[in-house]
This record gives C-alpha cells, sequence and structure tokens, in this order.
C-alpha cells in the first residue's frame, strides 16, 4: 500500500455517478520509488529530525504559554514556513524529488498551516491573549503539527525506512 493511500481511503466508485471523476487504477499518487532513490533521499534528508525538531518547537511553545521561556518569538519569521530545515528541503531536494505526488503537495500545505498556526499562538501571547493563544495551542497549531509529523512519518514508511 503506498503512501497516499494510507493517508486516504478510497472508496468504491461507481461509474455511473457524476461525482466519479478518478478511478483508484489511475491514480498516481502513491510514492513508489526505486531503492537507490529511496537510499539517496533518504541521505539528503534526515526525516527524524524533521520529526523531533517539531515536537521541540511544539514544546518551546507550550513553555512560552506557561511562562517558563520568554515571549522573544517574532510572529513573522515563524509565519515563514520556507525558513526552518523541513521548509527548505521540501521547496528545493524535497519537491524536486517528489513534487510529482500529490501527497507531497499536502505535506507541503500541511507545513505552512503548521506555521501559520504557531505565528499565531505567538502573535496572541504577545498580545496577552493568553486564552485564546492556548485554546489555538491545544486546537488549530496541535492538530497542524501532528498532521506533520504523521505526513512525515508516512513519508519515511514510503521511502522504506
Amino acid at each position: 500500500m503506498g503512501f497516499f493511500s494510507r493517508i486516504f481511503k478510497f472508496r468504491e466508485q461507481d461509474s455511473s455517478s457524476p461525482e466519479t471523476t478518478w478511478s483508484y487504477e489511475d491514480n498516481a499518487s502513491e510514492l513508489v520509488l526505486d531503492p537507490e532513490s529511496a537510499a539517496t533521499l533518504l541521505t539528503e534528508f534526515d526525516i527524524e529530525a524533521a520529526i523531533a525538531s517539531h515536537e521541540k518547537w511544539k514544546q518551546r511553545l507550550q513553555h512560552m504559554l506557561e511562562g517558563r521561556q520568554p515571549l522573544t518569538l517574532d510572529a513573522q519569521q515563524v509565519a515563514d514556513h520556507a525558513a526552518c530545515p523541513l521548509g527548505q528541503w521540501l521547496q528545493g531536494p524535497g519537491k524536486e524529488a517528489l513534487g510529482q505526488y500529490p501527497a507531497f503537495e499536502m505535506l507541503m500545505a500541511r507545513h505552512r498551516y503548521y506555521h501559520t498556526q504557531a505565528a499565531a499562538v505567538v502573535a496572541l501571547a504577545q498580545a496577552g491573549e493568553q486564552d485564546k493563544a492556548w485554546r489555538l495551542f491545544q486546537g488549530g497549531y496541535r492538530h497542524a503539527s501532528n498532521q506533520v509529523t504523521l505526513l512525515l512519518k508516512e513519508l519515511r514508511r514510503g521511502l522504506g525506512q
């Protein structure tokens, strides 16, 4: 089972239905690379480090909201999804190697959303809106973080690691 199909359960298609726009067999979104390409990709990008980095960010934001860390983050910088190592890889070598797969596009979109949510948490906290910042942290931000982590784990699994 490929990367994309593990994330989404494809429903049975009724060829007489007007909603049928694709068939499972024609779905070119599966992440299937030859072993050599997968090995090369894995040497260029450390998926475990990317997952750990996102977990550290979650902890950093939580500590900030708890008052255990100063509010020194800049919301605009946090919003820049292309500035972190994962974003740089997604925009460069990752896109070059995997950009043709819709699942990769989903990872890019979820990563952008993650940064948007993190920046909003920072902005709310700095504006003194602690309750709103906590609700966003526990809701939209945590959900976005979990999605990025899940997609990275699926990418790792799809690459045979």
